[in-house]
């Protein structure tokens, strides 16, 4: 999750109005676990699924009207030991909007 402080504003935010996923999709269920408060790497992502297509997932959520976000983990490797990968994550703002009876 991204760690830099929100700035303020006196607007109002946006309403969220979001486009679900097709039902069974990679999409589906990787919003489903952000949905559930679960932030994802590809790594953990290819283990759950065997998909390596994480990146490509979070662009269609994106694309759907979903606020993903992402921030860097160090994930080293022997070949790679300054090694980042991105984590994804739904803001809590977000799944507030979207879990409510209105959302």
């Amino acid at each position: 999750m991204n760690t830099a402080p929100e700035q303020l504003s006196f607007l109002p935010p946006a309403p969220l109005a979001p486009t679900w996923p097709a039902r069974g999709t990679l999409a589906d269920v990787a919003l489903a676990w952000m949905l559930d408060g679960q932030r994802l790497t590809h790594p953990e992502f290819e283990h759950r699924t065997g998909s390596w297509r994480l990146a490509a997932v979070v662009f269609e959520l994106r694309a759907l009207g979903w606020p993903v976000e992402s921030d860097p983990v160090p994930a080293p490797t022997a070949d790679a030991p300054v090694r980042y990968v991105a984590r994804y994550c739904v803001p809590a703002r977000a799944l507030a909007a979207a879990l409510s009876p209105r959302g």
